[in-house]
């Protein structure tokens, strides 16, 4: 018996609300956003003006700044996270340690907070008047830095934040990855002699490489999106030191109001996204 037309029309009008939602919230954003890249916005009116938008960002001195405060952080932030969600991973998987339900959670605790609340503590704890970091100081008989108002120390306040909410996230993907590796190859290893240190570079790293991969591309991909850590605890500052390249683009678009700039920008930063992560990939396949 053929279907009526209403049991064929049945599925369609179940997706038609996440169709509509993704036409109106995310479709429509991102094709506006592409001729506005190309053009001014100027009197509720969209004027193309061909390219001036990009050429303005790739010869801006402050956009370039941007980008290097973000790729130092980087460079610096996702290896030492990467290395302690292993570590933590390798730990939180021994077999026979009391309690290990209770020490995975607190570690994933973190990432159950919203960016706000947490870049808030990090700004009260280094305040450099009565951060709980400089009252610790100075109860020993120091005096501590002005965390906030160095560029170098800012830079390192958003690292540790950035680490403290982002490693345990880590972990737990990893440690996915570490209870996908059997256990008979660590056994055999050990019959034939080799150590905990062999059998982590010769088994675990191995087996851990695609889950290792995933999670620096997570991380890289998040770095480069940087935003609500140096908006609230730094404000770019001080004197740009810290300011990120999502910074520069909300800046642009929501405090000059060029959203040609801001627009143009973002695409900017959608290309350098899909590069590293094309490399990433692309470098990975060739040592496999």
């Amino acid at each position: 018996m053929k279907k009526s037309l209403y049991q064929k029309m049945v599925p369609y009008i179940f997706l038609l609300p996440f169709l509509l939602f993704f036409l109106v919230f995310m479709a429509y954003p991102i094709v506006f956003s592409f001729l506005l890249s190309f053009g001014k916005y100027e009197k509720a009116a969209l004027r193309l003006t061909g390219l001036g938008n990009f050429r303005y960002v790739l010869t801006d001195p402050l956009f370039y700044k941007a980008m290097k405060n973000t790729f130092i952080m980087m460079i610096i932030q996702v290896p030492l996270q990467t290395v302690l969600a292993l570590i933590l991973a390798c730990l939180l998987n021994i077999r026979g340690i009391k309690g290990r339900g209770w020490m995975r959670m607190l570690v994933f605790m973190p990432i159950l907070l919203d960016s706000v609340s947490y870049s808030i503590v990090f700004s009260i704890f280094f305040n450099y008047e009565n951060g709980l970091i400089n009252n610790t100081v100075r109860l020993l008989g120091g005096e501590g830095p002005q965390w906030l108002n160095v560029g170098w120390l800012a830079k390192t306040v958003l690292m540790i934040a950035i680490t403290w909410r982002w490693t345990g996230y880590n972990t737990v993907i990893m440690l996915s990855g570490l209870q996908s590796i059997s256990n008979d190859l660590y056994e055999s290893a050990s019959i034939d002699g080799a150590g905990r240190i062999k059998q982590f570079f010769y088994i675990t790293v191995p087996g851990l490489k695609p889950v290792l991969i995933f999670a620096v591309v997570l991380s890289v991909n998040g770095m480069l999106q940087l935003f609500t850590e140096p908006f609230l605890l730094t404000a770019g500052g001080p004197v740009n030191e810290t300011l990120t390249i999502v910074q520069y683009l909300y800046q642009k678009g929501f405090r000059s109001f060029d959203f040609g700039a801001a627009s143009a920008g973002s695409y900017v930063l959608v290309i350098l996204i899909a590069v590293l992560t094309y490399i990433q990939m692309k470098a990975s396949r060739e040592e496999d």
